[in-house]
């Protein structure tokens, strides 16, 4: 059993503290149903290729941050600025990445994102090329998803629970 990160949109931060608790006792898997309380959280939940309307993965939002600046931006690893609590409970965590993360993912070019995910592939427990591959389609996606987000006035959070 491992942490599970589900990537959402939020308009602000008062409903991203409220997503975990809209979703019920259950687990926490995301119901676009349970979600229309929300209003347009709901729609913005839907993501291509994610039946559950989000973007889950077991990638760290920390991780996720450093690979924005350190991969597009060539910022050192030791001045990514920390995420942005938004509520701790002992069940979860909704974490926002903040702008500096946000706004340099969804303005990359192809190329920006074939660096980031080649850097990314050198770390030492990575394969190389194969993972380069897929740590690009990685970063498209959350770029898509980004994009789609700052469109509908929304901001990028991240619910974290085990």
């Amino acid at each position: 059993m491992g942490v599970t990160y589900k990537y959402f949109g939020a308009p602000d931060r008062a409903t991203a503290a409220r997503v975990p608790t809209a979703l019920g006792p259950g687990g926490l898997g995301l119901d676009a149903g349970e979600l229309g309380s929300l209003g347009r959280l709901g729609d913005l939940m839907e993501t291509s290729g994610s039946p559950n309307g989000h973007l889950s993965t077991k990638i760290k939002p920390e991780t996720m941050s450093a690979m924005v600046l350190t991969g597009i931006q060539g910022v050192p690893l030791h001045q990514v600025p920390p995420l942005e609590l938004v509520v701790l409970h002992p069940d979860y965590a909704v974490v926002q990445l903040p702008q500096t993360v946000v706004e340099p993912l969804r303005t990359a070019d192809e190329m920006e994102l074939g660096a980031a995910a080649f850097i990314w592939s050198t770390v030492p427990d990575r394969r190389g090329p194969r993972d380069a591959f897929v740590i690009y389609q990685m970063l498209h996606e959350w770029q898509d998803f980004a994009n789609r987000l700052h469109d509908a006035g929304h901001q990028l959070y991240c619910l974290v629970w085990p």
